[in-house]
């Protein structure tokens, strides 16, 4: 196997349960409205708005299920639009990021720290590594051959895990560079 599927992974949220109850009710859950490719991971039926400086980004995805702290994963031009100069940080990274405010049905919530672009990044299980000759934390290239489109990305970070399923993740700037569509495939070029 020489090639893996390359998923663009738009804005969304991460909650904590405590933002989960300000934002909606107390002991809420969120819904499960359709499982993404890393297991347990899915979107859920709840939207919030994400507030800026600048602008509002209404209707964000929730993705679940909720986790140890609340993170906004934006385009680089999604944050720009609203007035917020994310970083590029790998998920969970977020000490010393901007904030922003989230708004549900039923409350907000001010976060002082916690938006992001996501580094792009593949999924990687022990044997999958092993296969593509990789390790975690490694910073590789990926060639994604699309007609009239072909891109090379740097700066891809490899994350392995036997928690994971194969898979590369771009945010939607990258994915329009690339022209994706939904049939997307990825290989490492050394």
């Amino acid at each position: 196997m020489s090639q893996f599927m390359v998923e663009t992974s738009a804005r969304h949220v991460h909650v904590t349960k405590e933002h989960l109850e300000i934002l909606f009710v107390k002991d809420f859950e969120l819904s499960i409205k359709k499982w993404l490719s890393q297991p347990g991971q899915y979107a859920s039926g709840e939207r919030v708005d994400v507030v800026g400086p600048k602008k509002t980004l209404t209707g964000v995805s929730i993705l679940g299920p909720v986790r140890p702290a609340t993170q906004v994963e934006l385009s680089l031009t999604d944050a720009r639009s609203i007035g917020v100069a994310a970083p590029i940080r790998e998920s969970g990274d977020i000490a010393g990021t901007p904030g922003c405010k989230l708004v549900g049905p039923c409350g907000e919530v001010e976060i002082t720290e916690g938006v992001i672009a996501a580094k792009r990044h593949i999924h990687m299980t022990p044997a999958d590594a092993a296969e593509f000759g990789v390790a975690d934390k490694e910073i590789v290239s990926v060639k994604i051959d699309n007609e009239g489109r072909s891109v090379i990305y740097g700066d891809v970070v490899v994350r392995v895990s036997d928690k994971f399923a194969l898979a590369m993740h771009i945010d939607t700037d990258e994915s329009n560079a690339a022209a994706c569509g939904r049939d997307v495939k990825g290989e490492i070029v050394k």
